[in-house]
């Protein structure tokens, strides 16, 4: 199981030079994959004025994020990332990051956040680490905030072998209690699988307990959402993106 020693020693470590472009090679790149997968699920919430991302990496979504955040906030247990986006958007004065121990947010503890979030990172997060977050994350959210969390669904599949380092001792229904016992509210909670048949990832949207009270919650299962999406990116949407030129090269650090 992934532990907090773990995660900060993978990646400090980590070869960053593609910028964590790798991970978004099954939707072609990851312009491909925020526009297909990530965006559809925030376009009711952006633009914001305040966004707190946990997990930032090297910015392969900040890149996004930013642009459309009156202020950004970015915070990760690595230094080497932190260090990183600093550099990276060193020209968007709106922009700061900050890094933490894998748990506290006490750097941004006097803020309020119309969006949270974070993708491919809290799938790592042990029951420990996601509870400390997420008794954090309620109360730093605004009247109308939200957090968009993508997280391990592992927890409900006690038989299926992990992949890639997902949290076992989370699941969706882990999240859901957490949320409530934070004083908040799950809206959307959705399944996917990475694999085929093993809804191993969950997409949480959650906001405070008196937030967004003409919405119920949904809960989705989807095992096909990985390959469609992915495809669709591949084969309509890359090619979409051609129209502006072949991409620009991928920045080392």
């Amino acid at each position: 199981m992934p532990d907090l020693r773990w995660n900060q020693e993978i990646w400090d470590a980590y070869d960053w030079r593609a910028g964590g472009e790798e991970w978004s090679g099954p939707w072609g790149s990851s312009t491909a994959q925020w526009f297909t997968t990530v965006l559809p699920r925030l376009g009711g919430v952006l633009p914001a004025r305040r966004v707190l991302e946990i997990g930032p990496g090297f910015g392969r979504f900040t890149r996004f994020l930013v642009p459309l955040a009156g202020s950004y906030v970015g915070v990760d247990l690595s230094g080497r990332c932190v260090a990183a986006c600093a550099e990276r958007f060193a020209d968007h004065p709106q922009a700061t990051f900050f890094q933490n121990d894998g748990r506290s947010l006490e750097c941004v503890v006097e803020q309020r956040f119309d969006l949270v979030f974070s993708y491919d990172t809290l799938v790592h997060a042990e029951y420990e680490v996601m509870g400390a977050y997420l008794s954090q994350l309620v109360p730093l959210l605004g009247s109308s905030g939200v957090a968009f969390i993508h997280h391990s669904n592992m927890g409900a599949l006690p038989q299926a072998q992990s992949r890639a380092n997902r949290a076992a001792t989370v699941s969706a229904e882990v999240v859901e209690q957490l949320v409530r016992l934070s004083g908040g509210r799950v809206l959307i909670q959705e399944t996917v699988a990475w694999e085929p048949e093993t809804l191993s990832d969950c997409y949480t949207t959650f906001c405070s307990a008196s937030g967004h009270p003409e919405l119920q919650t949904l809960y989705l299962a989807d095992a096909q959402a990985f390959e469609r999406e992915t495809r669709s990116a591949r084969e309509r949407f890359q090619h979409y993106l051609m129209l502006g030129g072949p991409p620009a090269p991928t920045e080392s650090r």
